[in-house]
């Protein structure tokens, strides 16, 4: 295959195979595949006219809405990329993504308008020699550790993504013509993101949320009849959260995946979550924006409850020390995986940084874990998380698990604070309900754990600071003197 070889997958394929099929919907608007095709190629001659062409950078800071998508795939056939900003940054943060993405055009909530206005005026034909419609992002990490970094990928011919796009999502039994998406998820974060651009580029319609909400994402999924969807925890837990009655009331029978990602899932909610939606039809994936390592069933995770699963196609996992060593069947060490999607992935920035997360093809994301005699992986805990305690090693991960099955916890993170004696104390920050305090939370833990495990330290916080996909910042908890702002 060459790189002009025909693709038949894509929103200019579908413009011509299925004009009216509703590509986008968003609150009242509904976008068929032809008008969202003419849409995008205005905004791509604009665009083309602001100087973003091959190899350029596109910097999208908007809410999710339709235009989101509309610039992304305008980029894409221009040959550009896109940088992905999170809405609502402070001027200092969308300094720092617009400098270090090299961004050529900025389109924000403060220049929607004149962008609409502007591509309004453009013409909808095709454009001559465009490129194919896979959108390549400049995809930066989380930054719950540190400041983002962007992640590189080698370049790939557009159509060998998109076969393996259609690949992955095909073992996830969603090759149907008539496949619905939804997305809640901020799409400047690849889980929010990927939904939508996978759905279109296999000619599905997706439902676009401008935020989270636990009841609107049901309702959407009653009323647009969705099969898929891509999420976080975070979000699962906000719908386990809602009335006994609302949650019984909602139809959610057309769904054939949910599946979620991006942080830790306690094993109480995801036997919730598993209960609630249709048979065998939440799976979850372990991996990062860097590269995907694996995936797991409901029925799999029932009879390996804690696992995220075993290697997805096309990936590999190991498990490694220090030196770079594998380590047996068991034993904890740092989790490395890899995979076709994600071969070759570096950091921006000093070299340093990419060649400390790999060994051989396979990079670490920080996190330590173990795998069984089946081959299933277990995560234990972020590196950077654990806490060393009168030099004994405490996983956060474990305690956590322990204390949310408390009736009166709703959430805890469980972090290392300094202390003169121990180097690190034990500390859990917990969002409780009803009558609970320190002492009551430490005898519980130690019921289930042994003495140095269990906190030393309890703090009650209102929330939890987290990211928009929910990962607890704990950075941001290590770093204050006082819990009293939460």
């Amino acid at each position: 295959m060459t790189d002009d070889v025909a693709i038949e997958h894509g929103v200019a394929f579908y413009a011509v195979a299925r004009p009216d099929k509703v590509a986008i919907v968003f609150g009242d608007r509904r976008i068929t595949y032809g008008e969202l095709d003419q849409d995008i190629n205005r905004a791509a001659r604009f665009l083309a006219e602001e100087k973003v062409g091959p190899g350029g950078r596109l910097g999208i800071a908007l809410r999710n809405r339709p235009e989101w998508i509309v610039a992304a795939f305008a980029a894409a056939r221009l040959g550009a990329q896109v940088v992905p900003i999170p809405y609502g940054t402070t001027p200092d943060e969308l300094n720092y993504f617009c400098t270090d993405g090299e961004v050529e055009y900025l389109l924000n909530e403060a220049g929607l308008d004149s962008f609409i206005a502007e591509a309004s005026t453009r013409s909808g034909d095709a454009l001559p020699g465009a490129a194919p419609d896979y959108i390549a992002l400049r995809a930066y990490t989380s930054g719950t550790t540190g400041v983002p970094k962007a992640v590189l990928r080698p370049e790939v011919a557009p159509h060998l993504s998109i076969q393996g796009l259609v690949g992955y999502y095909t073992a996830y039994g969603l090759d149907g013509p008539d496949e619905v998406n939804v997305t809640g998820s901020p799409m400047y974060h690849i889980a929010g993101f990927s939904g939508p651009h996978t759905a279109l580029l296999l000619g599905h319609t997706t439902v676009i949320l401008d935020h989270f909400d636990a009841g609107e994402w049901l309702q959407a999924i009653e009323t647009e009849r969705v099969t898929y969807a891509i999420t976080a925890p975070v979000h699962l837990y906000r719908v386990m959260q809602l009335s006994d009655d609302v949650r019984a009331a909602a139809d959610v029978s057309s769904i054939k995946r949910i599946m979620h990602g991006s942080a830790p899932c306690a094993p109480s909610l995801k036997r919730q979550v598993i209960d609630f939606f249709p048979v065998d039809a939440v799976w979850e994936a372990y991996g990062g924006t860097e590269t995907m390592g694996t995936i797991i069933s409901s029925e799999e995770w029932l009879t390996h409850p804690g696992s995220v699963g075993r290697p997805a196609p096309g990936s590999a996992i190991a498990i490694m020390d220090d030196e770079g060593n594998e380590l047996p069947t068991g034993d904890v060490g740092l989790v490395y995986i890899g995979s076709e999607w994600g071969l070759g992935f570096r950091y921006a920035g000093p070299a340093e940084h990419t060649e400390a997360v790999y060994r051989g093809d396979l990079a670490t994301l920080g996190d330590l874990g173990y795998v069984n005699d089946d081959g299933y992986l277990f995560i234990v805990d972020r590196r950077k998380d654990m806490v060393i305690t009168g030099g004994a090693n405490v996983y956060p991960a474990e305690v956590e698990a322990v204390l949310v099955e408390h009736p009166n916890i709703d959430e805890v993170a469980v972090i290392g604070m300094p202390d003169d004696e121990y180097g690190e104390i034990v500390t859990a920050v917990v969002v409780a309900h009803g009558e609970l305090n320190s002492d009551e939370v430490i005898a519980y833990a130690r019921e289930h754990l042994v003495a140095y495990k269990s906190p030393r330290r309890v703090e009650f916080v209102v929330a939890l600071p987290r990211d928009q996909m929910g990962k607890v910042l704990k950075r941001v908890l290590r770093e204050l003197g006082t819990f009293e702002a939460l």
